[in-house]
């Protein structure tokens, strides 16, 4: 299949450029941010939901910040630290890394709930719901910008994206975008929705952190390798799958842990 021409800009006002990746960091941040208080006000001990909105500052800075640092640290350290230490600030040239990212809202919403005195179980779950949405409009924007394509392949909805050679490749965006996105959202959105999850602290979180790691972590085996760090261990697992493996831990950890507790009383 050819790759469909999509314009990375969405609208060109002549002073500016907004581009489809931008749009889809805004719909997700703003789509989760709505659904999160969706989610609060569905639990029956919970927190102010104002409070969520003052939490969307935090979480873009966290992202941004995260992102990109992730980027530098985990996949380009010695370009970055040793040839262009200007670069590292550049971000509109692209280069960002979800595990940062996801670290950067971590320690954001660890450092919010302090200031505001709030559990930092049911928040992150409430946070970690709404999670999947973002990540399902990013994953769309990388299809969109011909980016982080998959490896060659014959299947066929095999697409021939055009900066990765005439090779056709998996769409790895796609399958990352339904399995980390929208998939993870219908699980947790039951979970929430039908189940008494919602009343155990840390048990959304858990399964958002085990889901997430596992399908990302299964995803990488046809996702495109990178060109500078290639494989380990003897040619087979990515830089992304090792950092999965923290979020897997952590994701039995939450699970664990929320199953001995047990549903808050009301």
């Amino acid at each position: 299949m050819d790759f469909p021409v999509i314009d990375p800009v969405a609208l060109d006002l002549g002073f500016i450029q907004i581009r489809w990746y931008a749009l889809a960091y805004i719909a997700g941040i703003l789509g989760g941010w709505r659904y999160a208080i969706w989610v609060v006000k569905r639990h029956p001990i919970s927190f102010d939901t104002a409070k969520l909105e003052e939490f969307v500052t935090w979480a873009t800075v966290g992202i941004v910040i995260g992102g990109r640092l992730g980027f530098v640290i985990f996949y380009r350290p010695f370009y970055y630290f040793g040839e262009a230490p200007l670069e590292i600030f550049q971000i509109w040239k692209g280069g960002m890394a979800f595990h940062g990212g996801m670290l950067g809202v971590l320690i954001a919403a660890i450092l919010f709930c302090r200031k505001h005195d709030i559990s930092v179980l049911k928040f992150g779950d409430a946070v970690c719901a709404a999670a999947p949405i973002g990540l399902f409009f990013g994953r769309i924007a990388n299809f969109i910008n011909g980016e982080i394509w998959g490896r060659p392949s014959d299947v066929p909805w095999a697409i021939i994206f055009p900066k990765a050679g005439p090779e056709p490749r998996h769409p790895a965006q796609l399958y990352e975008g339904a399995v980390e996105g929208l998939l993870l959202f219908l699980v947790l959105f039951y979970l929430v929705r039908f189940t008494r999850a919602k009343e155990t602290p840390g048990l959304i979180a858990g399964i958002f952190f085990l889901g997430y790691g596992v399908g990302r972590f299964f995803v990488e085996f046809v996702r495109g390798i990178d060109p500078v760090l290639g494989l380990f261990i003897n040619d087979t697992f990515s830089m992304g799958q090792f950092l999965c493996l923290p979020m897997i831990a952590l994701g039995l950890y939450l699970i664990r842990s929320a199953r001995r507790t047990g549903p808050t009383p009301a």
